[in-house]
């Protein structure tokens, strides 16, 4: 499995992330030991406050554990995972949480632990632990007969469709696919060798080359967003100026912002927003059946939790009332009979949890089969929209350089996309 770690500050933005509902699907705090709070909230908040007695900044050390996309993992070998994490960095012993995740048809973990040793009052020091824990995430696949990602393959060497948190989300904001993005403009950065080429190349694609106000060149879309052409096409800043040079026949993005907006007549922009609400409303269907099957397994997750608190309370009242009381209690005790029924009760309290955890994997196993069958549908239609986006950019391009004549090679484009598409409809 994937293990990523960062050393963090800010228990209380912490705390809201791992607890988040509204972007996850499905929220478990599955563990919180070693804290006097009871709520995970309040148990980041008491390691600040003992940290404020040190010097040590970033008191909280959070791992996140990304098992196979297609893997039904069992709670014991997260737990396994976690354990040998926490021997190998030198944390045994400390204050730690276990949240679960899962979203989209993948099942995750987040653990967070103080680095602020209470007897020492001091910090803990974690040299090299992205090493370490790669080497454990390598053990792991291993172990386990999983696949290994290609970034262990290669070891080091990065891939080249990487992208930093802000570089998704503002591609995902905006309807494109943040990797096929990065795609095209590696792929027209490794096809062109001045900025005429580079800007014809983008222009292919629907895209805008231009000067920017503090990052060199950038690269606009139809709607004038603006996307850093070195951290998309993966080159150093300086590489880019090197190739491009000054390009004295580039416009500034405000400047290439105000010849889109005139370019684009009321005509053309209603051609957009037709086409765009048109694909926002396909997705409308599955967003609603993905809506709805979260909140079915929301309800029936909880129905499993009740039951097992219910089951629970009434097999502790069997187990209590097998031990005498009073003077049959004494004689008991003095007997040993006292103790036989001891160990026979967390015998079976240990086979109750095992019970209780297996029918609670059980549930999880199924609910996600369910979600990747949903999931795959998903991602297909996402795909179908962003070949219509990529089009719809391509359109653009046409309507800009062309004018009254786009819309009959629009039209005829459309058409020859159609027959060549002709297939199994993608069922909403």
């Amino acid at each position: 499995m994937i293990l990523k770690a960062s050393e963090r500050a800010n228990a209380a933005n912490l705390a809201r992330h791992l607890m988040n509902t509204r972007d996850n699907e499905h929220v478990e705090l599955h563990e919180l030991s070693g804290f006097a709070a009871d709520t995970l909230h309040s148990a980041l908040q008491e390691v600040q406050a003992i940290a404020k007695g040190t010097r040590c900044k970033n008191f909280l050390f959070s791992v996140s554990l990304s098992p196979p996309e297609t893997e039904n993992v069992p709670i014991d070998i997260f737990e396994s995972a976690v354990n040998r994490i926490e021997k190998r960095l030198g944390l045994e012993g400390q204050p730690r949480a276990i949240v679960f995740h899962e979203k989209e048809g993948r099942r995750h973990a987040h653990v967070v632990w103080s680095r602020i040793d209470v007897r020492e009052l001091k910090a803990i020091n974690l040299p090299h632990y992205k090493n370490k824990l790669n080497g454990i995430a390598r053990d792991l696949y291993i172990e386990h007969g999983w696949d290994m990602p290609e970034g262990f393959k290669r070891g080091r060497a990065p891939s080249p469709l990487n992208f930093t948190l802000a570089e998704w989300q503002q591609a995902k904001r905006l309807g494109h696919d943040p990797k096929r993005l990065k795609e095209i403009m590696q792929e027209c950065w490794a096809k062109s060798d001045s900025a005429s080429s580079l800007r014809n190349a983008l222009l292919e694609h629907g895209y805008f080359l231009a000067h920017g106000d503090r990052r060199g060149f950038v690269v606009l879309d139809y709607r004038g967003e603006v996307f850093s052409l070195s951290r998309f096409a993966g080159v150093k800043s300086k590489d880019v100026r090197t190739r491009l040079g000054d390009a004295p026949d580039l416009l500034a993005v405000d400047e290439t912002r105000q010849w889109i907006a005139a370019k684009m007549t009321k005509q053309v922009q209603s051609y957009v927003r037709e086409l765009e609400e048109k694909y926002r409303k396909q997705g409308l269907s599955l967003t609603f059946r993905r809506k709805d099957m979260v909140d079915r397994h929301r309800a029936l997750r909880a129905e499993l939790k009740q039951k097992h608190t219910e089951r629970w309370q009434n097999e502790e009242c069997s187990r209590a009332a097998r031990l005498p009381r009073g003077l049959k209690g004494l004689w008991s005790w003095v007997t040993g009979n006292s103790r036989k029924i001891r160990a026979q009760n967390e015998k079976e309290v240990a086979e109750t949890q095992k019970r209780d955890r297996q029918e609670r994997q059980a549930i999880i196993e199924k609910q996600l089969s369910e979600r990747r069958a949903l999931q795959a549908l998903i991602v297909l239609r996402r795909k179908h929209e962003q070949k219509m986006l990529s089009r719809l950019s391509r359109d653009v391009i046409d309507y800009l350089a062309m004018g009254e004549e786009a819309r009959e090679l629009v039209q005829k484009r459309q058409d020859q996309d159609i027959k060549r598409d002709h297939g199994p409809k993608l069922e909403m």
